[in-house]
């Protein structure tokens, strides 16, 4: 995982709304670890944006005038190559949410999500984890069974051996990331530290032989953990 930037984090938000990038701004000062220095309200302004601004992370709307974010990804990674870039957008399409994935983005969150958790994800992207919203959780796993016939997502899911080897407590981490919960949300649930559910979640990956949260959820999922 990459290391967090020096904070704050300096965010570039695009969104073809001026009331809500305003807004979302606003939220997103409240708290001093997040700095937004930009902000587009289209493809082509965020490309120009984004290579002036060198940001460390992109919120990007989807439903933008002319090329859409989905499509406008590759651009703005060549624009700024260090970013990592998070989709926020209305659309709970299947299909915008695995293109996304797809094309590089760090991660897919709906308009509906409370400031703290919207604060919480861009840390977790920040660490170099994939966040996916929980109300899309069960369409990733559609969007990966569609795209392979129902068989395995990739070749490096883990065999029910793997599963297996898991200890009780990190099962129910797991079962925490299939639901799309935050570390934090899984410590309370289970009235642990967050720094241990932070570990648990690291010997998950590592013991599915997987890299990111989104891919243990998958596995999981087509194993029945749900």
């Amino acid at each position: 995982m990459q290391p967090h930037p020096t904070l704050p984090i300096r965010i570039l938000v695009v969104d073809d709304h001026t009331l809500f990038r305003r807004g979302l701004t606003a939220l997103l000062a409240r708290d001093p670890r997040l700095n937004v220095i930009g902000d587009a309200a289209d493809a082509g302004q965020a490309q120009r944006k984004a290579q002036e601004l060198q940001p460390d992370l992109i919120l990007l709307d989807n439903h933008l005038p002319g090329v859409n974010g989905v499509d406008a990804l590759p651009a703005l990674m060549e624009a700024a190559p260090g970013a990592r870039i998070l989709m926020l957008t209305v659309s709970e399409d299947e299909n915008d949410l695995a293109a996304a994935l797809r094309g590089g983005a760090a991660g897919y969150l709906l308009k509906t999500i409370e400031g703290d958790d919207l604060t919480a994800a861009i840390l977790r992207a920040m660490d170099g984890d994939s966040v996916v919203a929980p109300e899309m959780m069960s369409k990733l796993v559609a969007a990966y069974r569609g795209a392979t016939g129902g068989a395995p997502a990739s070749p490096a899911i883990a065999p029910e051996t793997a599963i297996a080897s898991l200890s009780p407590r990190e099962l129910d981490v797991l079962r925490g990331i299939v639901r799309g919960a935050s570390n934090k949300e899984i410590a309370r649930e289970h009235g642990i530290a967050e720094t241990t559910v932070k570990i648990h979640v690291q010997h998950v990956l590592r013991k599915l032989n997987v890299s990111s949260r989104v891919h243990a959820a998958v596995i999981a999922t087509e194993h029945g953990l749900l």
